[in-house]
């Protein structure tokens, strides 16, 4: 008897272990987004409200429709498809966002419930408020002619060679003329494009000027400062200093991959030359070595003074082996506590850009 109840308890576990390992391997029924994040850019306090759309296609077998929305501000309101959907069937959801309500960077929540088990969804709407100005004389105070700047020089970041880097940035029209985006010229490297993102900018009005920086199209890599110039006639011009740091891109990998890809290791990141005279060259030396299993490309060396002659016998390395970089700093005409970075910038994916300091104080 006992032994009929031990088994029947067996079977009853066996049988619920069945039943939730056949739960655990049934599909949930769920909709695809084509993104869940839009980025707004940055949008103008007058540019008045901002509509996107966030489309989605349901891939199960079940009917499914949208039960409630809500967002986590009275900044953004939602409309939503209301039909019930079958396997396939597409819907949408348009977000209005309204830029009075917030200034500097944002990102809103709109959560999305449909009516089956686990349709949940978080979709993003991110981006920069700039408020309308209240005197654009005191914030708008580089001025070149009529055009009015918040900062001297437009700073692009880190751009990558595997897409272009986009910026916006606002200008100020003091002039008595209507800036049209058909009539703007540009003077300067191919890999920087600019448009006006406005058709027009009215006078005594602003405007976004974009900025496209295809770090692939430049073709070199480190800290560079780019000048330019936009015109929208003979009389308004600006010139432009455009500063970005250049990186080479390098795809994701696996764990597996970790110990096969090139890997730089210096012998020191910090040189100390403590007191030194300003008429004595200094000579140093410091060893890179490829601890990986691939070729290790030095892709360049960049100090941030002319003071400094970089020298390499090779740019390539052979896993397991050493050169030697042979520095030289020429302090003349320099004082003081005295600080030099020197960046390598190779092929191994996890350090692509290593830092090299010498200290010194010059006497």
């Amino acid at each position: 008897m006992i032994f009929l109840k031990n088994l029947t308890l067996i079977l009853a576990i066996a049988l619920s272990l069945t039943q939730l390992s056949h739960a655990q391997e049934t599909v949930t029924p769920k909709i695809i987004w084509e993104v869940n994040k839009i980025e707004l850019g940055t949008i103008l306090e007058e540019m008045g409200t901002q509509v996107v759309e966030f489309r989605f296609t349901h891939t199960q077998d079940s009917l499914f429709y949208i039960e409630k929305v809500w967002t986590d501000c009275g900044c953004t309101t939602v409309e939503y498809t209301q039909d019930t959907l079958e396997v396939g069937g597409k819907g949408r959801l348009q977000v209005s966002f309204d830029p009075a309500t917030a200034a500097g960077n944002f990102s809103r929540l709109v959560v999305v419930k449909g009516n089956l088990f686990e349709t949940q969804d978080t979709l993003y709407l991110e981006g920069t408020v700039i408020p309308y100005p209240q005197n654009p004389e005191r914030e708008y105070p580089f001025r070149q002619g009529d055009i009015g700047l918040r900062l001297q020089k437009v700073n692009m970041g880190d751009v990558f060679t595997n897409e272009p880097k986009v910026k916006d940035f606002e200008i100020f029209n003091f002039s008595d003329q209507v800036l049209h985006a058909d009539s703007l010229t540009k003077f300067g490297p191919e890999y920087i494009q600019v448009r006006q993102i406005q058709q027009m900018i009215p006078s005594n009005d602003r405007g976004l000027i974009q900025l496209i920086y295809s770090g692939a199209e430049k073709d070199d890599l480190g800290f560079f400062e780019d000048p330019m110039a936009i015109s929208w006639s003979d009389s308004i011009t600006l010139q432009l200093d455009v500063v970005a740091n250049v990186f080479q891109y390098f795809p994701p990998f696996s764990k597996e991959e970790l110990g096969a890809v090139p890997n730089l290791a210096l012998s020191t990141k910090e040189i100390d030359l403590k007191e030194i005279s300003a008429n004595s060259i200094q000579h140093e030396v410091v060893t890179l070595t490829n601890k990986g299993r691939q070729v290790l490309e030095i892709l360049k060396i960049q100090g941030n003074c002319s003071c400094l002659k970089l020298e390499l016998p090779t740019t390539s390395v052979n896993p397991g082996e050493s050169i030697e970089l042979k520095i030289t700093f020429d302090p003349k005409g320099r004082k003081g506590i005295d600080q030099r970075n020197i960046y390598i910038f190779s092929n191994d994916p996890l350090n692509p850009v290593q830092g090299l300091v010498i200290k010194s104080r010059i006497k």
